[in-house]
């Protein structure tokens, strides 16, 4: 009777393994990378997962001495080391560099989902706590390596998973994840110790914290971006309210309208410096394959609609949202090029204050994160986008590696790179915020 049952038991633990096994399974691309990008990316049918396709760079930290390999012609060294989840930066008048040392706010739920995601962040080494600090870095003897920092704003002034910053007039603005706020400053200050000011409430919880926020060229307005609160507003449109878009906002008074919708996860934002516009990168949705959909840098216009969650890439539905809105087909705005799927872009800058040489004269920089729904991995590094004399990305061109190596030959993460911005010699710097390090990209001496 023992046997029968041990015999019976074998044979249910096996069925429910090759259940799991079936239903677990990972999709694996199709297509590279590289053809999934462009202006004109290869747009497949997608393959809907039930259960998420999970291939996460398990993060370990650089070795001692070790480094991300630049492009042929370009050099890279650590700018500043030791510091606590580096995300976001931004360069001030004088050349000091602003650092958001930030990361996730508390998440909220709990139950399987609440697992996973607690054991995925914390594999890409993102479970750590936020340290809600502004940190300033000087470079004081111009050798291209900071040799001062200080602790411009702390958790105790009012910080709250803080990400964008912007400087307007004698004021920081530094979006947190649920408001912007902004402080008294004035240029080479290496502490704030005035009060914030609310500027407008901003929607926080959910899945994508991060806020960015930038000046307009004209220095009237100031443009915010706010991710979805869930992939494919599976939890209610409701819970989506003043989400997945780009606001506009009047600092003077703290009023703001919308600017631009249909944006799943917009997070780095800069203005292209030919035409002066809004530019924005965007994570695109999860759990359809690994070789869809394309994530994207876009020019932003006013009153423009990007598909999400009912649509992608212009106008391709996606079938697991209901109800739909097939009637918004015909308004769908496509993006402007193609990033590659899963590659998560969170930073983005533009050429016009960089000296890399005429590879990299003309065109957009973005920190590509790196994908957990792709299998193999995609992103992981720096790329530079080339763009014409018109303002937009050149036809056919695909993107150019700048930095690379960020995963070794285990396919573990050594550091993953989020924030771009140039400094004021030129060079361009990459927040790691795996390594803890702000990598400098600059011209390799003749």
């Amino acid at each position: 009777m023992r046997k029968s049952f041990l015999i019976v038991l074998a044979i249910f633990v096996a069925l429910i393994a090759a259940v799991w096994f079936w239903i677990s399974r990972p999709d694996v691309a199709r297509l590279s990378v590289d053809a999934v990008s462009g202006r004109q990316p290869e747009i497949t049918p997608p393959r809907t997962e039930d259960f998420p396709t999970m291939e996460i760079a398990e993060a370990v930290g650089w070795p001692d001495g070790a480094s991300p390999q630049a492009a042929e012609g370009l050099a890279v060294a650590p700018f500043a080391s030791g510091l606590d989840h580096p995300r976001w930066l931004h360069r001030l008048p004088n050349g000091d560099v602003l650092v958001a040392e930030t990361n996730s706010p508390p998440r909220e739920g709990g139950g399987i989902t609440g697992l996973v995601m607690e054991w995925m962040m914390d594999r890409a080494g993102a479970g750590v706590p936020s340290a809600n600090r502004i940190t300033l870095l000087r470079d004081t003897d111009g050798d291209g390596a900071a040799d001062a920092r200080s602790p411009l704003l702390t958790a105790e002034q009012g910080l709250n998973s803080p990400f964008g910053m912007a400087l307007l007039g004698d004021w920081l603005y530094i979006a947190n994840t649920d408001a912007l706020v902004r402080y008294p400053f004035r240029v080479g200050q290496t502490r704030i110790t005035g009060a914030p000011e609310k500027v407008v409430d901003l929607p926080g919880g959910g899945n994508h914290w991060t806020r960015d926020v930038v000046a307009a060229p004209d220095g009237r307005s100031l443009f915010v971006s706010i991710g979805s609160a869930s992939n494919i507003a599976e939890n209610g449109l409701e819970a989506e309210e003043g989400r997945a878009r780009i606001i506009q906002v009047n600092p003077e008074n703290g009023s703001s309208r919308l600017y631009a919708w249909g944006l799943r996860n917009p997070v780095g934002m800069a203005f292209e410096p030919v035409t002066q516009r809004l530019w924005a990168v965007v994570n695109e949705r999860d759990m359809m394959g690994s070789d869809m959909p394309p994530d994207y840098l876009t020019q932003v216009d006013f009153g423009a609609f990007y598909g999400w969650p009912w649509s992608y890439w212009g106008g391709y539905e996606d079938k697991r949202v209901r109800p739909g809105r097939p009637d918004l087909l015909e308004y769908t705005k496509r993006p402007d090029y193609a990033l590659g799927a899963h590659t998560a872009p969170l930073g983005l800058a533009f050429s016009g204050e960089t000296r890399l040489g005429d590879r990299f004269a003309q065109g957009a920089f973005v920190g590509l994160h790196g994908s957990w729904n792709r299998v193999p991995p995609s992103g992981y590094k720096v790329v530079f986008v080339p763009f014409g004399d018109n303002g937009f990305p050149v036809p056919g061109a695909k993107p150019v590696d700048v930095l690379t190596g960020f995963l070794n030959a285990e396919g573990e993460a050594q550091g993953r790179p989020v924030g771009v911005a140039a400094d004021s010699g030129g060079a361009l710097l990459v927040a790691d915020d795996v390594g803890n390090v702000i990598w400098r990209v600059s011209a390799a001496p003749r």
